[in-house]
């Protein structure tokens, strides 16, 4: 990032977009390593274990659309608050939930919060940062893996501290507080939007519905999150199986976590002012699929496969959006772009962990069930060969009342290009 743009907003805008994104995993992933103390305690089954993670997710897609619209009417600095509140509220919650539907009805809510959120952030960030926007984009997602890492690393400590599974669950109201805090004081050095009079019928996302470009995006961020979605809900319960302890276990998943962190924010800075994306992609997608044959061989040691398949998985993310926002050059419709493609991609990730568990029911043991996500990965490679960047401009063409490409140079417009 240049150095005027950090100078500005730069060092504590950039800590502000921490300290929100580490409230956006944290309590999805805070439940998988106390599985076994709340089942005990609730009676809650696996299909139904398997809906604190899907519910979230699923929540997250519809509030990805929605959240362009109410950031709008709202404005954006009251919807990010309203965001975190969710949060917190759905995390301090659980302190005195004891029924399973209570602890659905928390995750549904947090992921509505996450999910509103997370519609907002891509186009704050490609305003703020019109020249690193690949960098503060991998900043973002490192932060929103690290949050996913402390949810699983710490919960299980602070259930075990407090001899109760309870407090896990319900710390992560705290740094949600904190992070409404800090925005409230800080989100004003945020830009505001350009006010343009044709802005709402432009940036409708209707158009994207009747938009292939824009199902592809929705369908490949859909199938690339599939796998984090299927390993939160999994790996901690898999080693489990093999004898870990619910501590190891969910030390193992923050293992991922903080890979996928490295992977998140390497890979950006790595392809910084590249216009081609997707030699990158691909390599991820290799690194993931390496990890799954790991998993399913039992190769040893665990950790290494475990954080192979974190880089993997965080660095694919991370390119994966700013790949949607490379799309257009206005941040509001590429921010909107991202958020359909968040909102059925988010969707298509939520139903990955019930169609994983199905093929480990199926087949009688987790190796199948990598089998199947490293399948998913192979198809997620032949796909990744579609977006070419000389062809984004043509594949939005009229997206947003965008003309269509002229001449040799049809590329789309490269967020990450050196200004």
């Amino acid at each position: 990032m240049k150095a005027a743009a950090l100078s500005k907003r730069g060092i504590g805008f950039a800590l502000v977009i921490v300290l929100v994104a580490i409230n956006l995993r944290a309590f999805l992933t805070a439940s998988s390593p106390l599985l076994g103390e709340i089942r005990g305690d609730t009676g809650l089954g696996f299909q139904a274990a398997a809906l604190l993670t899907v519910l979230p997710m699923f929540a997250m897609g519809p509030m990805s659309l929605a959240g362009v619209g109410l950031g709008r009417r709202i404005g954006e600095r009251a919807a990010m608050v309203l965001g975190l509140g969710a949060i917190a509220l759905a995390c301090a919650s659980r302190w005195v939930t004891a029924s399973t539907a209570g602890l659905l009805a928390s995750a549904a809510l947090a992921g509505f919060g996450a999910g509103l959120v997370q519609a907002l952030m891509p186009t704050i960030i490609k305003r703020a940062y019109p020249v690193g926007m690949g960098a503060a984009m991998g900043l973002y997602s490192a932060a929103l893996m690290g949050g996913g890492g402390l949810g699983a690393m710490g919960s299980p400590w602070i259930a075990r501290w407090a001899a109760d599974w309870h407090a896990g669950l319900a710390f992560w109201a705290l740094p949600a507080l904190v992070a409404i805090v800090a925005w409230a004081l800080v989100g004003r050095a945020a830009p505001a939007p350009v006010q343009q009079a044709s802005a709402p019928a432009d940036r409708g996302w209707l158009k994207c519905f009747a938009n292939r470009r824009a199902w592809l995006l929705a369908i490949y961020f859909g199938l690339l999150n599939g796998g984090y979605t299927s390993l939160v809900a999994w790996l901690p319960p898999s080693f489990a199986q093999q004898g870990w302890t619910p501590q190891a276990a969910g030390a193992l998943l923050a293992l991922m976590t903080a890979a996928q962190m490295v992977g998140a924010l390497a890979l950006p800075v790595l392809a910084r002012g590249r216009r081609e994306l997707r030699p990158w992609l691909v390599a991820m997608l290799v690194v993931q699929l390496a990890g799954f044959a790991g998993l399913m061989l039992q190769v040893s040691p665990a950790p290494v496969v475990v954080a192979l398949l974190g880089f993997g998985l965080g660095g694919g993310f991370s390119l994966a959006m700013v790949l949607a926002l490379d799309h257009l050059p206005d941040p509001a419709q590429a921010g909107t772009l991202a958020a359909f493609m968040q909102c059925f991609g988010f969707m298509i990730s939520a139903l990955a962990p019930f169609a994983t568990g199905w093929v480990r029911a199926t087949s009688g043991g987790f190796g199948g069930a990598w089998a199947w996500l490293g399948a998913v990965v192979l198809l997620l490679i032949v796909m990744t060969w579609r977006f070419d960047p000389r062809r984004h401009a043509r594949a939005t063409c009229g997206l947003f009342g965008t003309a269509p490409a002229t001449g040799s140079d049809a590329s789309g417009y490269i967020g990450m290009r050196p200004g």
